[in-house]
């Protein structure tokens, strides 16, 4: 198993999709990128801590690449607005890669190459090494599937494909991992 970290805006949308991917095996919303230890949803909300909301993904990479995960990334929110997701406004709800690897960094920053070609505008997306990763307090974990339904503005993607057969797709994903 390995692990992978994104930041699209509120985290419970983001958490919710990336679950319903086969080959994810856990998906957790929380925080990284800043500085507080720990910190707390009120704090984040603050934007004195520097944190992004995130989800730290866990997937099979026989089932799942990871450039399949950042396609779904590119595909869940809009990564040229900074420090905002609709109308969620603020540096915690930036559009975030966070890497646990060289390879990891160099598989972000050529998707995000590919994915700027079908954006009007420049990506905005930070593309940045993992820090520590805090699990937000439980509430937040699998909040759509405890209530029912999404809060968060998260674009509906479509079905990813087995890792096996990732150049069968057609559109955006086709051309991020194909």
């Amino acid at each position: 198993m390995q692990k992978a970290t994104f930041a699209a805006g509120c985290f419970w949308g983001v958490e919710h999709t990336f679950r319903e991917i086969e080959g994810v095996s856990d998906a957790v919303s929380g925080y990284t990128g800043g500085t507080a230890e720990n910190p707390t949803y009120k704090q984040v909300c603050t934007g004195s801590t520097g944190h992004a909301e995130a989800v730290e993904v866990t997937f099979d990479p026989e089932v799942v690449s990871y450039e399949q995960l950042l396609a779904h990334f590119w595909n869940i929110h809009n990564p040229t607005t900074p420090n905002r997701q609709g109308w969620d406004i603020g540096s915690q709800y930036r559009s975030a890669i966070f890497y646990h690897s060289d390879e990891q960094r160099r598989a972000a920053e050529a998707s995000r190459d590919v994915a700027q070609t079908h954006q009007p505008k420049p990506i905005v997306t930070e593309i940045v090494a993992a820090s520590t990763f805090w699990p937000a307090e439980d509430y937040h974990q699998r909040y759509v599937e405890k209530n029912g339904r999404e809060v968060c503005k998260i674009t509906a993607p479509a079905p990813m494909e087995p890792a096996a057969e990732p150049a069968k797709r057609g559109g955006l994903i086709g051309r991020l991992v194909g």
